[in-house]
């Protein structure tokens, strides 16, 4: 008599947050190269992917330029804030959600850190309003970075953990 193996279940929360996450790294580092590009295809691509931007983005105008003169979808500080996100991605897929850094298992004290680290993003956004910060590419991709590693830090375990526990 042949061992039944059980298949583990697919869970399906933790691919489409992969693929969402994999569409928002992409996405607007692609954009420009599709807008270059003769292919009217690949031009409504970017037109769509822009589109996006603008919606998301508060400041899709300083956006780096990738291949002149199209620019990236979002500013750096956005793309910075997804970065962090697919760095948390990765990490939690390393550790398999075993961390002390894993803001979730910590309850409201995790949710105000997390609150608290995403502060960063409107903290420089705020700070280009005053004559002695300006425009940096750096900074915003730096503040970016810490408000979406908090923020993977608190979303990662609910997103990505098995399907056994997240019932």
């Amino acid at each position: 008599m042949q061992g039944t193996r059980s298949r583990p279940s697919l869970n399906w929360r933790s691919l489409l947050g992969d693929i969402g996450l994999a569409a928002l790294i992409s996405g607007p580092i692609a954009a420009p190269f599709l807008a270059a590009s003769a292919w009217p295809l690949l031009t409504d691509i970017a037109n769509i992917i822009y589109t996006m931007g603008e919606h998301v983005c508060p400041q899709p105008e300083l956006g780096v330029p990738l291949a002149a003169p199209h620019i990236m979808a979002v500013c750096m500080r956005c793309y910075g804030t997804v970065l962090g996100l697919g760095i948390m991605r990765w990490l939690y897929h390393r550790t398999r959600g075993q961390g002390t850094y894993w803001l979730e298992q910590y309850g409201l004290l995790g949710f105000v850190l997390t609150f608290i680290l995403c502060l960063a993003y409107p903290l420089e956004l705020a700070m280009q309003g005053f004559d002695w910060w300006g425009v940096h590419h750096g900074a915003m991709t730096l503040f970016g970075l810490i408000a979406g590693l908090g923020l993977g830090a608190y979303l990662m375990p609910l997103l990505h953990q098995p399907a056994s526990e997240n019932g």
